[in-house]
């Protein structure tokens, strides 16, 4: 942890500040979970130690329902199961995810008073829990965890668990839940929550100088801009692209704080999110834009109930109305419009109706662009997507742009050795090499390039030569 110390942040309590100049792209420091636990919906699915998403994993045969990579896995968790393990065999039952993960924090806790490392800053004892500022509501669902928790414990009558201790336990939980979710191996989905005591100690600011990303099995804390020593250190909490009030509300209910960092203070982009379309014409009215606002509005409750019911076609059909109707209202930065255009790309691309998807998730992306930090994460998956889609469309020489430029966020949010980064970094060679062939002969790569996804023979794709002689043959004479 030599990046960094820890410093009194005010009203905000604890902070992180940087004890050394950072550069983007520097990782100020990686992390191990201190207890980690699969989500119930996909604990048969992710193994419980690498959190990888696999087929055909290995059930524990004592409590049946943890599940394994290999017997390597196994052993490298059993030091974490097995007091799990035999808690679940005497209740008949495994519990909740926030029961498991609770379970699991105390007895790592009982095994290592807390602090597993020289490098952790912090104990879990110290983490704060914030169960005084609960409503009524929540502070009774966390008395129900408790109470199941007691259930699932082991009974030792020589040594009883407080019951304010582990409502302290819970309401750390309870905060962390929603902020530090772990990632499948390529980090597309979320497939477990962990407990990251130093990160607990970074943080907040809509518009941060630091993101997180899980790599090969830790949490890293990379730097997003050029950071000066002594300078906090934060990440966001939450999605930028809502408005500083829906932001602020969200961070109130959850994290139980107000935001004061300078883009919700001043409102910063509130304007652009909800800015009308301005053009060589009249601005429209402002009954015409409560209007379509109030449209869109229902319209993205619409698209989000036939998205559940996996009704695509009518996804489409609703996105393709409802954005017609925005087009000289709403201007493109609107986040109606963004929420739209992106889930219209998104349902047109899993209906390989590619063209459409492409044109989409563009104006998806000028839009993102106005918005965004210019190394967001966020911004950076959102542009390798459009480039994959562009690349999909036959786009080729958009596709390698969008993908060339995803990659150089994706170096600096996730670093060269992330699997996704690795992953852009194939497509972007792909692309590279499909557009030397573009430039070379137009027709011969779209004619190989339809012959490729009608899955032609080779002979077909280019006469007495296979696709990867032309390739190499284009290559060498650029």
């Amino acid at each position: 942890m030599d990046n960094v110390e820890v410093f009194d942040a005010g009203v905000k309590g604890r902070g992180l500040k940087a004890t050394r100049d950072l550069l983007a792209g520097d990782v100020v420091f990686a992390e191990p979970s201190f207890s980690a636990v699969v989500f119930d919906s996909l604990s048969t699915a992710v193994c419980h130690n690498c959190f990888r998403q696999q087929a055909n994993l290995h059930r524990c045969v004592q409590c049946k329902f943890a599940h394994y990579c290999d017997r390597t896995c196994q052993t490298a968790c059993w030091n974490e199961h097995k007091k799990e393990c035999a808690a679940i065999r005497s209740s008949g039952s495994a519990p909740s995810e926030n029961v498991r993960l609770a379970a699991r924090m105390l007895w790592r806790i009982q095994r290592d008073t807390g602090v597993v490392s020289d490098g952790q800053l912090t104990s879990v004892d110290e983490l704060v829990d914030h169960v005084s500022d609960l409503t009524d509501e929540d502070r009774e669902e966390l008395q129900i965890d408790v109470h199941k928790f007691m259930d699932f414990w082991p009974k030792n009558p020589r040594k009883p668990q407080p019951v304010e201790y582990i409502s302290h336990i819970f309401g750390i939980v309870n905060m962390l839940c929603n902020a530090f979710t772990l990632s499948d191996q390529r980090g597309l989905q979320a497939v477990g929550v962990g407990l990251f005591p130093n990160l607990c100690m970074v943080n907040h600011d809509c518009w941060p100088n630091c993101t997180v990303i899980l790599n090969h099995g830790k949490i890293e804390l990379r730097a997003l801009e050029k950071v000066a020593e002594g300078v906090e250190l934060t990440v966001s909490y939450v999605d930028f692209l809502n408005l500083s009030a829906e932001r602020q509300r969200i961070l109130k209910k959850q994290y139980h704080f107000n935001c004061t960092c300078k883009h919700c203070t001043e409102h910063i982009k509130d304007d652009l999110m909800m800015a009308a379309k301005e053009g060589e014409g009249s601005k429209p009215s402002a009954e015409l834009i409560k209007q379509v606002t109030t449209a869109s509005e229902e319209c993205l409750e619409k698209v989000a109930k036939c998205r559940l019911q996996g009704d695509f076609h009518g996804v489409a059909r609703l996105c393709g109305e409802c954005l017609s109707a925005q087009e000289n209202v709403l201007a493109d930065t609107h986040l109606y419009k963004l929420r739209l255009q992106s889930t219209a790309s998104e349902v047109l691309s899993y209906m390989h109706a590619f063209a459409e998807a492409a044109a989409y998730s563009r104006k998806t992306i000028d839009g993102y662009m106005a918005l965004h930090h210019p190394t967001n994460a966020q911004l950076g998956m959102a542009i390798m997507r459009a480039g994959v889609t562009h690349w999909h469309a036959g786009q080729i020489e958009v596709g390698h742009e969008l993908i060339c430029k995803a990659y150089g966020i994706l170096l600096i949010t996730h670093g060269p050795n992330h699997p996704i980064t690795q992953d852009l970094e194939s497509m972007r060679r792909q692309t590279e090499m499909e557009l030397k062939m573009f430039k070379q002969n137009e027709e011969v790569y779209r004619t190989m390039r339809e012959a490729a996804l009608k899955k032609q023979p080779a002979k077909a794709m280019a006469e007495n030569s296979s696709t990867e002689e032309k390739i190499e043959d284009v290559s060498r004479k650029q």
